[in-house]
């Protein structure tokens, strides 16, 4: 079977499905190329700035792609965004998102025509200022919250605040003060740490951009407790993302965890022997091994064993047996070779190698004077 690929996208996939790649939150669309596609829905996912997102009818039956700017309807007016996904994935976007009614989903009017195009940018170029000032205002009324970002209507004619604050605000005063300021309607809309860091985006410790930017909608709660059951140092510094809050990724792998630690003994058991007792030190819980100790508190005479071979002692200690050692068939474990590349290394190879240049030159150079000689003796 031959595979055909598209012009603009690697790897097999179809170029239809990329679109535009520069927004978060981006979807693949992996049925792009499948037909009836398009026509199976006229549901179309919008996105404005950052990660917010949108869902329209398609009312006009217009030929939508991904990366199309369109003008969609608002309260009041008109807003601009780019169209992200189309067809049959845009029903499951929908129900991931837990609309509550179907109020929520508005119309798309059309593609934005230059006019639009103009407008939106004069909106967008207020945004930063806008914030800014907002910021003096609502220091000025002593209010305990802060303003992370603001977002103007495509159209200009409304704007939304983003705030986060730990306990409740009152700025009824704040909402009158922002539209005397700047003549637009205002919108306060609450958020979350995780959520400002998903807007601002990042790159986080692994490397990898933020998952809140790339491709995470919804947020769940985050507990020391995956830590400790991925056996991970509780150490702050290192379980906090950008957000300051505890890494969305330690409930990533909790599950597997969860169903390997069924598997293996519990740590309180003290493995017996004939020469001594050794106490559980660490678990490396994915391999289903584990590090015993001769002493409780510090790593002495460390042994590596599986956890089969751990339910076998722990059997045998049950009736009253004990194995000459932990290692099955009673062989001592191999020791691991040493990763220091100069622990085993010859230092003087490079001495000899020179003495063997010299020796050789040196060669050379007799084998050179004894054939003048003989040359001068003629």
């Amino acid at each position: 079977m031959k595979f055909k690929i598209w012009h603009g996208c690697g790897r097999g996939l179809s170029h239809k499905g990329c679109g535009r790649q520069n927004c978060q939150l981006n979807t693949y669309d992996w049925l792009a190329d499948v037909p009836g596609n398009d026509t199976d829905t006229d549901l179309v996912e919008v996105q404005f700035k950052n990660t917010r997102k949108g869902y329209y009818h398609n009312v006009n039956n217009l030929e939508l792609h991904k990366g199309d700017i369109v003008a969609v309807e608002a309260n009041p007016g008109h807003d601009i965004g780019v169209v992200t996904l189309t067809g049959r994935l845009v029903k499951l976007q929908v129900k991931k998102a837990n609309l509550r009614s179907e109020d929520d989903i508005k119309r798309i009017y059309r593609l934005a025509k230059q006019t639009d195009m103009d407008r939106y940018h004069e909106a967008k170029a207020r945004e930063h200022d806008t914030m800014i000032r907002s910021r003096q205002i609502a220091k000025g009324l002593g209010l305990d919250m802060k303003i992370g970002d603001v977002e103007y209507q495509g159209d200009g004619n409304k704007a939304i605040f983003y705030y986060i604050a730990d306990e409740r605000v009152d700025f009824r005063q704040l909402i009158k003060d922002l539209a005397a300021a700047f003549h637009v309607r205002i919108e306060m809309k609450q958020i979350g740490a995780r959520q400002e860091a998903g807007r601002i985006g990042g790159t986080g410790p692994c490397g990898r951009e933020l998952c809140c930017a790339t491709w995470m909608k919804s947020f769940s709660s985050v507990n020391t407790g995956s830590a400790r059951i991925q056996d991970m140092s509780l150490n702050p510094t290192k379980l906090a993302g950008m957000c300051a809050k505890l890494k969305c990724c330690l409930n990533y792998e909790v599950d597997n965890y969860m169903e390997a630690g069924k598997r293996l003994p519990s740590r309180e058991v003290v493995l017996q022997t004939m020469d001594n007792d050794y106490f559980h030190f660490k678990t490396d819980i994915l391999a289903g091994l584990i590090s015993y100790s001769t002493d409780k508190r510090m790593a002495a005479n460390l042994e590596t064993i599986t956890a089969e071979r751990a339910w076998e002692i722990i059997e045998l200690n049950k009736h009253g047996k004990k194995p000459l050692s932990l290692q099955e068939d009673d062989k001592q474990a191999p020791q691991p070779k040493s990763a220091d590349l100069l622990e085993n290394t010859d230092l003087s190879r490079f001495d000899k190698a020179k003495k063997k240049h010299k020796s050789h030159h040196n060669r050379n150079k007799n084998s050179h004077n004894s054939n003048n000689t003989n040359n001068h003796k003629e």
